[in-house]
């Protein structure tokens, strides 16, 4: 491996990590919007405890990652080119989103970049449409399961506390939501960091640096981007957190714990087959779930259509990105010596 190889490797590492902090930045309102705006933990305990949690939740499992890895396109043919592309766009997108208060996905910014930059350097034969056929038929259900299942919760908790006084009510959902909000944390890290592991997998084998999904996932890129979701969600989108947690619908105990036990358990259910969905549009739906449920002009449905229109642009937005990235590095690599 020559030395401008192994510097290009590490560059995708480091982009692909960047994109790791970034999607935790804007996915910490996930796991902690609720318990903050219901006032159960303050805003800083919140976002540490999250951190630590998502950084646990990534060692779980790796069969996200590995459908990610290789799911997609074939990592034999991929370049580090087309990997640093998919990480640069996919990261400025949330980024930029972040900065604007929007909840997006991590997931449909990190496959579309993917998409983009593997069609800019191969073509649109060399996508795996079976896979990714499956990955988006998940990423457009999570959303409503997470809204019914939050429904339905929502319904149950209600018979439950049915007889318990207003102040009852909020101490016994206070201590849950503390449970419900790290069963959450704990899901967002299995998911949503093993994406960027299946990256970097990706990258290593592409480059001959690592033998095949059959082998796993090597430990340091499993450390490596459980320590950057982690550090990302404890450095808090808190615009974001504004949005899902304060704006989007007005919440109880009652309801942060409905939402958050709601989407744990669609991410979780997701994760144990290997299927990466969509933490953002998961939570999102279960918050919308619960509002419905109280009334339906509980929830801001203004506030979800710019949620909505950010979703629909991601996709477009990251494959465009990703696609003129990597031109811009084909022609940069021809010009230089």
């Amino acid at each position: 491996m020559d030395s401008q190889s192994a510097s290009l490797l590490w560059i995708v590492v480091v982009a692909a990590l960047i994109f790791d902090f970034a999607n935790g930045w804007n996915d910490s309102a996930n796991a902690i919007a609720t318990v903050v705006s219901t006032r159960v933990l303050r805003p800083l305990w919140a976002v540490l405890i999250a951190g630590v949690l998502n950084f646990a939740g990534a060692f779980i499992s790796v069969k996200v990652a590995k459908t990610i890895g290789g799911g997609l396109v074939d990592p034999m043919i991929v370049t580090h080119h087309v990997v640093l592309a998919a990480m640069i766009s996919g990261a400025l997108w949330v980024t930029v989103c972040t900065f604007l208060g929007l909840p997006i996905s991590g997931s449909h910014s990190l496959i579309g970049g993917v998409m983009g930059a593997v069609m800019a350097g191969h073509g649109f034969d060399a996508l795996k449409m079976g896979g990714i056929r499956t990955i988006l038929l998940a990423l457009l259900v999570s959303p409503i399961l997470g809204f019914v299942l939050a429904y339905v919760l929502q319904y149950l908790t209600y018979i439950f506390a049915s007889r318990m006084s207003p102040a009852r009510v909020r101490s016994v959902f206070s201590r849950l939501q503390l449970v419900s909000m790290g069963y959450m944390a704990i899901q967002h890290g299995q998911n949503d960091a093993q994406k960027v592991m299946g990256v970097i997998t990706m990258a290593l084998i592409a480059g001959g640096h690592w033998p095949g999904l059959e082998a796993g996932i090597p430990l340091w890129v499993k450390l490596a981007c459980a320590v950057a979701m982690g550090l990302g969600t404890a450095a808090g989108g808190w615009r974001v957190i504004r949005t899902l947690g304060m704006k989007l619908a007005h919440l109880q105990p009652i309801h942060g714990f409905a939402a958050e036990t709601g989407a744990g358990c669609v991410l979780q259910i997701a994760a144990s087959f290997g299927v990466p969905v969509s933490t953002t549009h998961t939570i999102t739906g279960s918050v919308m779930g619960v509002g419905a449920f109280k009334s339906f002009s509980a929830v801001k449905w203004g506030i979800g259509t710019k949620i909505l229109y950010a979703w629909i642009l991601t996709f477009p937005a990251t494959i465009l990105l990703a696609y003129g990235l990597v031109r811009l590095l084909d022609l940069a690599g021809r010009l230089l010596p």
